[in-house]
């Protein structure tokens, strides 16, 4: 734990506002240890009951995490706003940051003209009572879904993937439920299922997607959900082949009260088909999010699924956020409806798929171990992450630590390849292979 932070309180409740305010003002950073329940009640002069009641409630809220002998610390993005720039110092001048999986903001869709349209076009103001899904988005929205064998009779509104995965979970898992979820996997989704007080349950993964036999051991250990990442997986790039989309239903069809959530937020820009699992369970839904293929500050997802969990989810929105804006819903309508758009969305989908394989192709030819079937991501296992991430560091390059999004899994490095030009591919291969194998230091001798 920080030096500079002394946790006060005399009560459970009194420890944990500490701590959170701590995290708040980044006294206490991301992965400080907290001191072990018996030293910090000797320290407060407390019962250790108080201290671990205190810490009990920070991990239901998502804040710490305990591992074990490595003891209890702050978890890595604790869901709790913060001071960012101490959380995240810059990088240094002239460094390629390749570490936010983020799109190639030189591949999204201008909105200004889109925007414009609708300013012209834009009729007497929607009332409470007159705003939800519009009929014509819905229209557009079932038909680009069930062109992809997704079934979309029932349909619901998000805003953005998380927000949805966040209502599913909320419409049918209660605190301390587990969850099946990839590993390694989304770091945000990770954060989440902490948040809700969720309990996660790893499955490996492959190029192919989750393992079969994985999956089948986070069911047997009691998983009441399962989340799965159609294309495009973050970190590793997979993608759910139709064969163990195949096995998936065989194994998910004993279990018909699973809670079966599906992520295709790649959407447009996944260069593999969609092999969907819709319908295998009797919960289900299919979540595409328009961020990733037209731009991040679009926060709308399409959200299909069964009747009983798209109207838990509608329903709850009506009684929180109440709707997803129809002025967004009209410009993301627009963008679908542009044949220009559609051709760029081509051109960038096209422009990821050459730059990914080039990578791996070139991690390949040197030796290295890749994994990148699908979107804008690359994962290398790596024997060290820190060492491997200080050697890219000194060479220019700022890549993202597999620790973000890891709970098993072994470690290893997510390179984002959207900001890369090609003629960089070689130049990073070789900064890549150097830092999964460093040289080690020269042995001293009398």
């Amino acid at each position: 734990m920080s030096a500079r932070y002394q946790v006060t309180g005399a009560t459970a409740a009194e420890i944990s506002v500490s701590i959170e305010s701590g995290i708040r003002r980044a006294a206490l950073a991301p992965g400080d240890p907290l001191p072990p329940v018996r030293a910090l009640a000797a320290d407060l002069a407390v019962s250790p009951a108080t201290v671990s009641r205190a810490y009990a409630e920070l991990r239901q809220r998502g804040l710490i995490v305990t591992a074990g002998r490595h003891g209890t610390r702050v978890r890595p993005r604790p869901p709790v706003a913060a001071r960012r720039a101490a959380l995240r110092p810059p990088p240094a001048p002239g460094l390629r940051d390749l570490s936010q999986g983020e799109p190639d903001p030189r591949l999204l869709p201008p909105l200004g003209p889109h925007l414009a349209a609708l300013a012209d076009t834009a009729s007497a103001a929607i009332s409470y009572s007159d705003a939800g899904t519009l009929p014509e988005f819905a229209e557009a929205a079932r038909d680009r879904l069930v062109a992809d064998g997704v079934p979309a009779a029932e349909l619901a509104l998000a805003g953005g993937a998380l927000d949805g995965i966040e209502r599913l979970l909320g419409a049918h898992l209660r605190p301390g439920d587990a969850v099946a979820v990839e590993d390694p996997g989304w770091a945000n989704q990770l954060d989440l299922i902490a948040a809700l007080g969720l309990r996660p349950i790893g499955v490996p993964v492959d190029d192919d997607g989750p393992l079969v036999a994985g999956v089948a051991a986070a069911l047997a250990a009691g998983a009441r959900a399962l989340i799965v990442t159609s294309r495009a997986q973050n970190p590793t790039g997979a993608a759910l082949s139709a064969d163990r989309a195949a096995a998936l239903r065989t194994l998910l069809a004993g279990y018909a009260d699973l809670l079966l959530i599906e992520d295709d937020h790649a959407a447009e820009l996944a260069r593999v088909p969609l092999h969907p699992l819709a319908g295998a369970t009797t919960h289900w839904a299919l979540i595409r999010s328009v961020s990733k293929p037209y731009g991040p500050d679009l926060r709308l997802a399409v959200l299909a699924g069964d009747e009983t969990t798209v109207a838990r989810v509608a329903g709850r929105s009506r009684v929180g956020a109440g709707w997803v804006s129809t002025v967004l819903q009209r410009l993301v309508l627009s963008l679908w409806r542009d044949p220009a758009v559609t051709a760029l969305i081509d051109r960038a989908a096209d422009s990821y798929e050459r730059r990914r394989n080039a990578l791996v192709d070139a991690l390949t030819e040197r030796g290295l171990a890749a994994h990148g079937r699908s979107g804008i991501n690359v994962w290398v296992p790596v024997t060290d992450e820190t060492v491997a991430a200080t050697v890219l560091r000194d060479a220019g390059w700022l890549v993202a630590p597999g620790a973000l999004y890891r709970t098993a899994a072994g470690p290893g490095l997510r390179i984002t390849i959207s900001p890369l030009d090609e003629p960089e591919l070689p130049a990073l291969a070789d900064a890549l292979t150097r830092a999964a194998h460093p040289t080690p230091p020269p042995t001293l001798t009398a």
